[in-house]
């Protein structure tokens, strides 16, 4: 609130001329408070007096005020005697702006409806100070009166604590501190919601915190809790004022908002969602932005309170979302599996649930352009996938996990990726085809592997062998032999691993499918490796890099040359393993895999800490880093370890 009052202060030093600011926000956000809040600190800089009046351009139970009423008052208010007040509005308007030119006063117009219901409002002379509010943007008053637009948002959690702490005492949340953060996050930085919270600790002072803390953590009670018995002190009746004043478009719009899972949303999802056009969407969504119901956040990205997207939700009906939500995951499977074939050519395309009438699946043409859309949608995929989990959407559910892996393998998102497949693995139980329960038990084995739970991943995996030993899927056998193979390496027993990886490269080979062939031999040379026959691993391993340039298959590549950089280090040739892991670095970059570029510095500083240390340090310093953003624990602690002993 600091800013924005420094802002309004901003204004007021301009000069002379009329100054007009439009506070807007969504209903509850504190625009009323901060205008008179202002208005009171600076009543020294006008000296004439200050105007103020209450459009009532969002009430519930009374129509907006029109212009020439708010004139009127304003004349009783600057003292026109009945005998002299005009009998025309034009004339009542004029006399209204003639005795404004005559002094310095501040005229604040509360909740505003729209900018044709203030301009009549406004002075025609130098001299006066007008602050608007309104859950409006103002659009138009910006565009012909230059008016500055002051956008009054959440308060950050420094900002609520202090609001609590103003109103029940700082001894009151010492004394419940995890209460106390808790209603700061239910909260979201909402003033009314605080406030309605903070006056129900005060009405009711034996109450814990913790019982209110209790009421807000459920989405179910949560709207219910925040309401102080009045009209203006309830946060569901505010919003209402908002959600009534809607077209039947906008309604139909706000609500599936609501509903759709992740924290925002782009302008091709919400077209899919809505099942309308991007063009009639977009025009939709900025009709609610201007209302303060949606905030685009970032270009054709927009994003709800979360109490308002609470409240949009509750309105919704069986009838209205279904559909909707249907297009929504039914785009996002789509979407997310073209990316994946475009991060990640040679991973194997799946057959996608037939297109919801109404959804228009985003276009992606490059590679960086499907690392882009993942990046930017992860969060929103992960709350996809569980929404068709709790909607038992298997097949979406199975695809969404699938699409998602190379991406969140790569980036080193562990363990979003063990709860893909935890849902992933539940899917496949009620889908026919029994390939997808194989590829399910393989991944979701991995994913423990690669977090340490090896007893989970070998329980995972064995069952895998089994069922596609059991259902004839030799190939899927295959790929879970190299995945039983790396659960046994993570946990040091490389003779159990070669031998799963001898497994997987017989199978591929007898299948003639050669670039998991060379993927299975590399990782034959490298558990050779870590048994000691370091010949015949640099032979195994060399052979799986020529296979993987054969058939450019730069993943496989950059994990060759990670395996015979290792191999050099372990044979005393630092020179070599060096320039072998670097190119593994680089191809790792490129492919944005940022999982074993890690691993790749992890080895890289292992081969030159003999003969430059500081090189050595800044090196592991990065695969720390790394390390850290992946929140993989066991490599963070492990490398800590060794930048304390080379300290």
């Amino acid at each position: 609130m600091e800013l924005l009052t420094a802002a309004l202060d901003a204004e007021l030093e301009q000069g002379s001329t009329v100054v007009i600011s439009a506070l807007g926000g969504a209903g509850g956000m504190g625009k009323t408070w901060l205008a008179l809040h202002w208005a009171h600190q600076h009543q020294d800089r006008f000296p004439d007096g200050q105007l103020f009046v209450d459009l009532r351009g969002f009430d519930r139970s009374e129509n907006p005020m029109p212009p020439h009423e708010a004139v009127r008052g304003f004349l009783d208010a600057l003292g026109v005697a009945a005998d002299d007040m005009p009998v025309e509005l034009s004339a009542q308007a004029g006399l209204y702006r003639s005795l404004l030119a005559k002094r310095r006063m501040l005229i604040v117009l509360d909740n505003a409806r729209d900018s044709d219901q203030v301009t009549p409002l406004l002075p025609g002379a130098p001299g006066c100070t007008v602050v608007i509010t309104s859950r409006n943007r103002m659009a138009g008053l910006v565009t012909t009166q230059s008016a500055r637009p002051v956008a009054v948002e959440a308060l950050d959690e420094r900002e609520s604590r202090a609001l609590l702490s103003r109103r029940l005492g700082a001894e009151r949340l010492e004394a419940e501190p995890a209460a106390a953060t808790e209603l700061v996050q239910w909260c979201a930085g909402l003033p009314l919601a605080l406030s309605i919270v903070a006056g129900r600790a005060v009405l009711d002072p034996q109450i814990p915190l913790a019982d209110l803390a209790a009421e807000l953590r459920s989405t179910s009670s949560r709207l219910s809790a925040l309401d102080e018995g009045t009209s203006t002190a309830c946060l569901e009746t505010v919003l209402s004022w908002s959600y009534r004043s809607l077209t039947d478009p906008q309604a139909a719009v706000f609500v599936l908002l609501g509903l759709a899972p992740g924290p925002d949303i782009s302008l091709s999802a919400a077209a899919s969602l809505t099942g309308l056009p991007e063009r009639e969407v977009f025009a939709v969504l900025r009709s609610l932005e201007r209302v303060s119901l949606v905030q685009q956040h970032t270009s054709k990205r927009y994003r709800m309170h979360d109490l308002v997207r609470l409240y949009a939700a509750k309105q919704a009906q069986a009838a209205d979302w279904d559909h909707g939500l249907r297009r929504l995951v039914t785009f996002a499977c789509h979407t997310s599996h073209a990316a994946d074939l475009l991060i990640a050519p040679n991973h194997a395309p799946i057959d996608l649930d037939e297109l919801v009438n109404g959804c228009v699946p985003q276009q992606l043409a490059t590679s960086d352009e499907g690392w882009a859309w993942l990046a930017t949608e992860r969060a929103n995929l992960m709350a996809t996938l569980q929404l068709a989990r709790q909607m038992c959407w298997y097949s979406a559910v199975w695809q969404l996990a699938w699409a998602m892996t190379t991406f969140n393998l790569r980036q080193g998102h562990l363990h979003e990726n063990l709860a893909a497949w935890k849902a992933g693995l539940a899917a496949a139980q009620h889908l026919p085809d029994p390939r997808i329960r194989t590829r399910s038990y393989r991944h979701r084995g991995r994913a423990h592997a690669q977090l340490g739970e090896h007893d989970d991943a070998l329980r995972h995996l064995q069952a895998g062998l089994a069922w596609a030993h059991e259902h004839g899927d030799r190939l899927g056998e295959a790929h879970t032999h190299r995945a039983v193979a790396v659960a046994w390496g993570e946990r040091g027993e490389y003779r159990n691993a070669l031998d799963h990886s001898e497994q997987a490269f017989h199978l591929y080979e007898q299948l003639d499918v050669s670039v998991s062939g060379a993927h299975a031999l590399n990782e034959i040379g490298w558990y050779t490796a870590k048994l000691g026959n370091l010949e015949q691993a640099r032979q195994h391993c060399i052979q799986a890099l020529e296979h993987c340039r054969n058939e450019d298959d730069r993943s496989g590549e950059a994990m060759a040359l990670r395996s015979i950089g290792y191999i050099a280090h372990l044979a005393g040739d630092s020179e070599h393993a060096v320039r072998n892991y670097e190119q593994s670095r680089s191809l790792c970059q490129d492919l944005g895999d940022a999982a074993t570029e890690a691993s790749v510095l992890d080895h890289l500083g292992d081969a030159i800490e003999t003969a430059d240390a500081a090189a050595a340090q800044e090196v592991w310093q990065k695969a720390l880093d790394l390390y850290r953003s992946q929140r993989r624990a066991e490599d963070v602690h492990r490398v800590q370890q060794k930048l304390t002993t080379l300290g």
